[in-house]
């Protein structure tokens, strides 16, 4: 079932009812029931692949279909097989401790995951399928139904999306809601069991605006300045090789890309030189016309960014664009820009204040480690961080003192791609956390159970209090 952008919130309203009373009649899913919808969309994503890829390439204007084939559908299908091959030892309950002697007499302690029943989930432009389905596998491990909301930008992919769920899922599993902000606001202020949001920070801010009329629970996945520091330990040419490979994959638009990277103050030249050496070699045919090299989604977002580089300049920025073929982008089909360095970027120009979402990557220089860290500290704590190097005890240092969503050492993402690891910010860049367990535990509701023991020893905690009684609680009133 999709609902588009003529319907009202009524018509979202009436299908949250009718997944809820689904969810109340039917009780819990059982494990055959959720790896049943796990199989169902692994295998919408086997036979639609062609389809995503063709998609999101119209909705960018230009998107590499290989990227999209890796990025959107094998990483979606491996997060669903993973939740399929641990969901049944996930829904197991957790054995606690009872205190003595309760314990010892017989009492029980364990915690129970629930499924909390509608999850909703907006999605955003950038990776239109990996982010709609990754969160599904904890959904559906979990035992949940899900409406979804996806991007307005990605017109064509959300149509695909509508299309490819109602051919196997019931409306009572899976509504998709197409339409744009009007439609996307009415969808936050839904009274749902649980709501994940990804996109931009300023968005995350209204959608748990409207989430708190509900008191609807958030997992936000939001962005932010992902910084790279090189240690002088780094091997330049292999750093800026894995750095630039992560800034140009979907042609930086991605919320864990390198936002800017610190470089040892005597390294700048070297790190620059082999920046331009690693674009060469990733796209050896030039950039404008590579099939490999994802244009920017749309004039809008081109537009913010070459305001990004054309107030670098006029406030003394050194800005180089790598173009390795010497291509004249002016005039093109879509809106493919060259990844650009801002050398030497100060605090007031907006490349260091935004999230950036393009291939433009501000290099800053640093003498002293502490340096990298304490300007860090001073800005809103980033969903990922990255640090190249061999030296252990400046490795530990900035692990020890900073703080970020996840960390990946020694390249860029690939913490993401970790299945066992938990995804999510912290502040301004998230809240909660998804993938693996920690997925199904965060869209499950952990009901303690506490199993009392037959034994009427437990008469002594009832009046009338005697002696035992106040020995009992004075024995446990003391350091």
């Amino acid at each position: 079932m999709a609902l588009d952008g003529i319907e009202t919130d009524t018509g979202m309203q009436a299908a949250l009812a009718k997944m809820k009373a689904a969810h109340l009649r039917d009780g819990p899913a059982n494990a055959d029931l959720r790896i049943d919808r796990l199989d169902r969309a692994i295998g919408l994503l086997v036979d639609f692949q062609d389809e995503i890829e063709e998609a999101m390439c119209a909705d960018f204007g230009h998107r590499s279909k290989d990227a999209s084939r890796f990025t959107d559908v094998a990483s979606s299908i491996a997060a669903l097989k993973y939740a399929k091959k641990h969901v049944r030892k996930w829904m197991r309950p957790d054995r606690r401790h009872s205190e003595f002697p309760l314990g010892f007499l017989g009492a029980k302690s364990e915690i129970q995951y629930q499924p909390k029943g509608v999850i909703g989930v907006i999605s955003p432009w950038n990776f239109p399928v990996n982010l709609t389905f990754a969160p599904l596998a904890g959904i559906f491990a979990a035992g949940n139904r899900a409406m979804i909301k996806p991007s307005e930008f990605t017109e064509q992919t959300s149509e695909l999306l509508v299309r490819m769920f109602t051919q196997v899922f019931s409306d009572e599993e899976i509504v998709v809601c197409t339409g744009g902000p009007e439609i996307g606001a009415e969808f936050s202020s839904l009274a749902f069991d649980h709501m994940i949001f990804t996109g931009a920070t300023s968005v995350g801010r209204h959608v748990m605006r409207a989430a708190a009329d509900n008191l609807v629970p958030l997992t936000l996945e939001l962005g932010g300045k992902s910084p790279v520091i090189l240690g002088r330990s780094a091997n330049m040419e292999k750093a800026a090789m894995r750095i630039m490979n992560g800034k140009t994959l979907n042609a930086g638009q991605i919320c864990l890309a390198p936002d800017y990277a610190f470089v040892p103050k005597d390294s700048v030249d070297s790190f620059v030189g082999h920046t331009k050496s690693a674009i060469s070699k990733l796209y050896p045919s030039g950039l404008k016309d590579n099939v490999d090299y994802t244009s920017v989604v749309n004039q809008r977002h081109y537009d913010r960014l070459q305001a990004y580089l054309e107030d670098a300049r006029e406030k003394g920025a050194d800005v180089i664009e790598i173009n390795p073929a010497d291509e004249n982008f002016s005039q093109q089909p879509h809106h493919k820009m060259p990844p650009t360095l801002v050398l030497n970027p100060t605090d007031d120009m907006a490349v260091m204040q935004d999230e950036i979402f393009g291939p433009i990557m501000p290099v800053k220089s640093y003498v002293e480690t502490r340096e990298a860290v304490e300007y860090i500290n001073q800005n809103d704590r980033p969903l990922g961080l990255y640090y190249f190097g061999e030296d252990a005890a400046e490795q530990s240092y900035i692990l020890d003192h900073t703080t970020a969503g996840g960390v990946t050492l020694n390249d860029v993402i690939f913490h993401i791609g970790q299945e066992d690891l938990p995804f999510g910010g912290v502040g301004p860049s998230g809240m909660g956390s998804y993938h693996g367990v920690h997925g199904f535990r965060e869209f499950s509701h952990a009901k303690s159970v506490y199993r009392q023991t037959g034994s009427e020893i437990i008469a002594m905690l009832r009046p009338p209090y005697g002696e035992t009684f106040r020995k009992q609680i004075q024995g446990r009133v003391k350091r």
